[in-house]
């Protein structure tokens, strides 16, 4: 399913329900080529660096290789795990990311964070601190960037708030979001990973299925759902990124 040249930018006009009937059981890799020949332009990776997103930017850098590669856009939270950001440095390094980095603005560390919120601010205003550093630096740079269409690492089997996630849907702001994982489980992500010797996360190997801030991810326990070690404690389920 392909669409004019003429149309690409029209990305309004698309029929969701004609594109997720055609891609709901398609595999990531079918699912980012119809996204890198129809959406040429303005489309965009968010990307934590977790295992699911590794698993997309390999497809995107090493299989697709698109003649302008995908921008990846990772927000700096000022709170990751030094793990993470050695992530980040070597995938920029081995893929030669077109790598683009948000964050809070006028802040460039935690203590500077700390200095101007208070310690510990996530304890004060969980919402508020989630919308400074994730919120607000993810829609500064989807606008900078030009997106239309954002491509996200969720799968439906993640949490029971995701498991009716279509591929392709629309945001709050208009632009169509892809979730080319969504019909994939855990272990088909780790599958591809070990195949494709992707590399990923040394602490996705002691216990942290899914990582976040380092202040607010836990290792899980056995038997605990994914998402169990994010916000321990609390009722929360997404940040606010995708709700």
């Amino acid at each position: 399913m392909s669409y004019p040249v003429s149309s690409l930018i029209q990305v309004s006009d698309l029929d969701l329900a004609q594109l997720n009937r055609k891609f709901d059981l398609a595999n990531p890799g079918r699912i980012l080529a119809w996204c890198v020949e129809n959406l040429p332009t303005g489309l965009v990776q968010a990307s934590a660096f977790n295992v699911d997103d590794m698993v997309l930017t390999d497809i995107l850098y090493r299989a697709l290789r698109p003649v302008k590669p995908v921008p990846v856009l990772f927000l700096d939270t000022l709170h990751h795990f030094p793990e993470t950001l050695d992530l980040v440095a070597q995938a920029k390094a081995l893929y030669r990311l077109n790598l683009k980095v948000y964050r809070i603005q006028c802040l460039r560390s935690a203590e500077a964070f700390a200095a101007k919120y208070g310690e510990a601010f996530w304890k004060q205003d969980i919402e508020k601190f989630h919308y400074l550093t994730k919120i607000e630096p993810l829609q500064r740079g989807l606008s900078d960037l030009g997106s239309v269409a954002w491509i996200t690492g969720r799968r439906r089997d993640q949490s029971p708030t995701r498991s009716e996630m279509p591929v392709f849907e629309w945001d709050h702001q208009g632009r169509l979001k892809v979730n080319p994982l969504a019909n994939w489980k855990r272990k088909e992500s780790w599958a591809y990973v070990f195949e494709h010797d992707v590399i990923y996360n040394p602490l996705h190997d002691h216990g942290y299925s899914s990582i976040g801030d380092e202040p607010l991810t836990t290792p899980i326990r056995e038997g605990e759902d994914e998402r169990a070690g994010r916000w321990r404690g609390t009722n929360k389920t997404e940040c606010g990124i995708h709700i």
